[in-house]
């Protein structure tokens, strides 16, 4: 392990005011959107989807590094050059999405464990030398009336650091994805009290498996009250209670933490993380930032809809919605923005 060069490459993704894209959607993810928008369920219009993505004019000056997906990394733009080559020359870091998706855990009932370890380090060597510097691995952790249980949050944080190790060792940055799910009707507190556990678990195994906290990334979910709660604090109460939990269990010595969207609408994901800049900017060891995928993505999917006509105005939305979640980690966001052209 060069634990310099992780370091390096965990910087570069936490430069400035940038953020990460999550543009790591599986086939099967992808297909769905774009069923739901009655795009043609095809690999070549993933690719050219994927292609109005990387092409994006100004991309670079709101995203640090870019999460792709298998086929992704091996596809190019209509004229050839591979989407992670335009990465590179925009200065963005490609990354890779090597999990293989939460199945139902044996013995767990409503709980998921997430597979893609056989093999990983064999799957990490060729994504290296395909030019990915870093990689994602998800879990999902679900609150509901029994759930969830040590016994399925410890599996989880186990196969975290075991992903986590395998990449260092090869050289990449591992982003740590320990999600909880924002399903269900559960308080803000709840959520807070399981995302605590949580993180306390992931990062003791981390330190068991002996990844190293200079050279990872964690990727969590905020800390919100369940979509079909009756009480849906505000931004305050979520970085109140997101920031106070990372203080009490993410280690100084992480350089950065790049939250998910998590089925949150670009505007509420931008306002809470503003919130957090506003409240704790000076009181944070770590950069925060974020790594979203339908809160930056879906306005430009939505404009482009499948047509080439439509291409300048969906980069236009997507460089926007990316610019505007800089703002946010300034602490400059606001509503008004969402009314202005950029």
């Amino acid at each position: 392990m060069e634990l310099q060069s992780l370091k390096n490459i965990a910087k570069q993704l936490m430069a400035g005011n940038k953020g990460l894209l999550a543009m790591d959607e599986s086939t099967s993810t992808c297909n769905k959107r774009f069923q739901a928008l009655d795009i043609p369920q095809t690999e070549e219009y993933r690719r050219k989807y994927r292609e109005l993505i990387v092409t994006t004019p100004r991309l670079e000056e709101a995203i640090s590094g870019a999460i792709l997906f298998d086929e992704t990394i091996r596809q190019s733009t209509a004229d050839g050059k591979l989407f992670i080559e335009t990465l590179k020359e925009k200065g963005i870091v490609p990354g890779i999405k090597v999990d293989e998706g939460a199945i139902d855990m044996d013995g767990f009932p409503d709980e998921k464990i997430t597979e893609g370890l056989d093999n990983l380090h064999k799957r990490l060597t060729e994504y290296y030398a395909l030019g990915a510097r870093f990689a994602k691995w998800r879990a999902v952790i679900t609150i509901g009336n029994n759930t969830p249980t040590s016994g399925n949050i410890k599996a989880n944080a186990f196969l975290l650091a075991r992903y986590a190790i395998i990449c260092q060792e090869i050289g990449m940055v591992p982003i740590v994805e320990p999600e909880v799910l924002m399903d269900g009707n559960h308080s803000l507190k709840t959520c807070a009290e399981v995302t605590t556990e949580v993180l306390h678990t992931v990062f003791n195994q981390l330190y068991q498996q002996r990844v190293s906290f200079e050279g990872m990334i964690l990727k969590p979910n905020m800390i919100v009250p369940g979509l079909q709660s009756p009480q849906q604090d505000n931004a305050d109460a979520v970085a109140d209670a997101t920031i106070n939990c990372f203080l009490r269990c993410v280690p100084a010595s992480v350089p950065g933490i790049a939250f998910l969207s998590g089925g949150q609408s670009p505007e509420l994901a931008s306002e809470r993380l503003n919130a957090m800049h506003v409240r704790f900017k000076d009181k944070m060891p770590w950069a925060l930032t974020f790594s979203y995928s339908r809160a930056v993505q879906q306005p430009c999917l939505e404009k482009w809809g499948g047509r080439d006509e439509n291409i300048a105005e969906a980069q236009r939305l997507l460089y926007e919605r990316a610019h505007i979640n800089t703002l946010a980690r300034e602490g400059k966001y606001t509503a008004e923005l969402e009314q202005q052209e950029i």
